[in-house]
């Protein structure tokens, strides 16, 4: 017998769509911020020569610089105001996330609820401010070494470009808290899934051009469309794989009346972490490297090494980013979900897993299960996002067709999809209550 949710979720139909006026107002915010990204990811920086900054980035989009361009929308390119796109607020959460774990005042704003969790957001946003600072003080340099790039090298163009980037990445930062709590879906991965969304269609358009004059063969073209569509059925299938543990619930008496056991499970996806990974990694290797792809070849040697080292398809590159892919796997789920308070929860309520003790027991076993499940999401992870950039590296492949950005498109797109479906069904829960005479309702 299907539960009254699941038989609504079930008649979800356009016509109900239509009868949510709050839902679409969200999408209509949505969609409306998301336009607002894209106009200024065409709004160059002040005092730069458009076409020069487009000819530096041909000679160096092989590397990791191309990564970059992918999750900035192509803003790197034409070296736009939103160039840095909204990866400082990513390092700087990373890092805030990291401290959390060694210092005792962030561990106990954590403890604190909804206040220490704007405390803990505003140390972020200055985090944010700090590293975009650093790293547009870093691109001003760069392009002035290029010699070629700033029409008016100098102490002027290094603070005008700061203060730019600076407040591009601000107001981005903004616009994604907007979209969350406004919109539908969360801000900060829209913000990134429409800048690899916008970019799709031309990077089609590469691929298919570099066919028709010989450069890539039919048979690969076909080839690596077979692997979009298996790697993107792939992710939806781990993505929405789960875990079940069974837990029981004792009978008990409420008064006179004796209520039977119950029994019902709990889930721990594959991939409890989803699409954070990736994206924590590409952030950390794209801080430092900014600045030495861009004056590759005229700064110390070392610095054109390390460059050179971190191109695409590199082993040094693929051995960094998946370190990091595996790293924030498991650091990532060690935040979201804490065995030893899901243990206490089940506890209180009288719920066991059979044949483990409740209390400490409990938390050991689902911490074993967690531990091993997440072995399994990290390296689908790992093999998602590496196999196509090894394979990009040498087929000339776009970035867009590459594991991490179908990644992050689809998870997006699940996830922003679940929200809809979650308001469309409190609409119509809305409704049966209205439709109902229960005592209290509003007429």
């Amino acid at each position: 017998m299907a539960s009254a949710a699941e038989q609504l979720a079930a008649n979800l139909n356009f016509s109900a769509f239509a009868k949510a006026e709050e839902l679409k107002k969200r999408i209509w915010f949505t969609l409306g911020a998301l336009l607002v990204y894209r106009l200024g990811t065409y709004i160059p920086l002040p005092g730069i020569d458009p076409q020069a900054i487009r000819d530096l980035f041909q000679q160096n989009q092989a590397g990791i610089l191309g990564l970059f361009d992918m999750f900035a929308g192509g803003a790197v390119g034409r070296m736009a105001i939103f160039a840095l796109n909204i990866m400082p607020y990513i390092s700087a959460s990373i890092i805030i996330q990291l401290m959390t774990t060694v210092s005792p005042h962030l561990e106990q704003l954590k403890k604190e609820g909804e206040q220490g969790r704007k405390q803990i957001n505003q140390y972020t946003r200055y985090g944010t401010v700090m590293l975009a600072a650093l790293q547009g003080y870093g691109i001003a340099a760069g392009l002035e070494a290029t010699g070629t790039v700033v029409n008016d090298p100098g102490l002027f163009f290094r603070a005008t470009t700061v203060v730019t980037l600076v407040g591009g990445t601000v107001f981005l930062m903004w616009l994604g808290e907007q979209i969350t709590a406004r919109g539908i879906g969360n801000g900060i991965s829209l913000i990134i899934f429409s800048g690899i969304v916008a970019e799709l269609p031309s990077a089609l358009v590469n691929m298919l051009e570099l066919g028709r004059q010989g450069s890539l063969s039919t048979y690969l073209i076909v080839g690596i469309l077979i692997m979009a569509i298996g790697v993107i059925a792939i992710i939806v299938f781990v993505e929405r794989a789960q875990r079940r543990l069974i837990v029981q619930y004792p009978k008990r008496q409420v008064g006179n009346k004796m209520y039977q056991g119950d029994s019902s499970h709990l889930p721990l996806k594959l991939n409890t972490a989803g699409v954070i990974p990736p994206i924590f990694a590409s952030s950390l290797l794209l801080l430092p490297i900014t600045v030495a792809s861009f004056s590759a070849g005229q700064g110390p040697e070392w610095l054109t090494t390390v460059t050179a080292l971190l191109g695409r398809g590199q082993p040094l590159f693929l051995l960094f980013y998946i370190s990091g892919i595996m790293f924030f796997a498991f650091f990532y789920t060690a935040i979201v979900f804490n065995p030893k308070d899901t243990a206490d929860n089940l506890k209180r309520y009288g719920g066991f897993i059979p044949g483990i003790r409740p209390g400490e027991r409990t938390a050991e076993y689902i911490d074993y299960v967690l531990t091993r499940i997440t072995v399994v999401g990290a390296i689908y992870l790992a093999l998602v996002c590496i196999l196509p950039e090894i394979l990009s590296s040498y087929a000339a492949v776009p970035f867009y067709f590459g594991g991490t950005s179908l990644l992050i498109v689809v998870s997006v797109t699940m996830d922003t999809v679940a929200q809809v479906q979650s308001h469309l069904l409190a609409h119509q829960y809305e409704g049966l209550v209205k439709k109902s005479k229960l005592r209290g309702a509003r007429r």
